[in-house]
């Protein structure tokens, strides 16, 4: 392995032994499955009353919000949302521009996670990142193609 990666056998077991440390140190703060269901209801509930305070309360101070439009004007923007109050906002934002969106509790990549559907069909499906008791990411996906799925579930 040394020589494909162009390192010595010592600083290779280095790298590895450091790479195996980060990985259970990523594991042991992630939030268990319910706890973590807790904090998206939570999430989900404080969005529907459009509680800039309780959003925020539940973001990690360096909450990141990454959107998958897939290129589409509208549908979710390029740049990354950073920081709980631009996410709250943006949360509220998206709720004044769509009356009538439905926040639905989902299963998202095995985890808990929520559906946003405007008028019956499948608007955005999010999945999270939580640890300690707060959502540290956010990815927002709203690209039409990759929602296909989701229009029967």
């Amino acid at each position: 392995m040394a020589e494909i990666v162009g390192r010595t056998p010592p600083a290779c077991r280095q790298l590895a032994s450091s790479a195996r440390r980060r990985i259970r140190a990523s594991r042991a703060t992630a939030a268990p499955t319910a706890q973590q269901a807790g904090i998206i209801r939570a999430f989900k509930r404080a969005w529907e009353a459009k509680d800039i305070g309780a959003l925020v309360s539940l973001l990690d101070p360096d909450a990141r919000v990454v959107a998958d439009g897939g290129g589409r004007a509208g549908a979710g923007g390029a740049q990354p949302i950073e920081g709980p109050e631009q996410i709250a906002r943006a949360c509220v934002d998206l709720t004044d521009r769509a009356p009538g969106l439905t926040i639905l509790e989902r299963t998202v990549n095995g985890q808990p996670g929520l559906v946003t559907q405007q008028d019956g069909v499948t608007a955005a499906v999010l999945a999270f990142d939580v640890a300690r008791d707060r959502i540290r990411r956010i990815w927002a996906v709203f690209n039409p193609e990759k929602l296909r799925p989701w229009t029967t579930a």
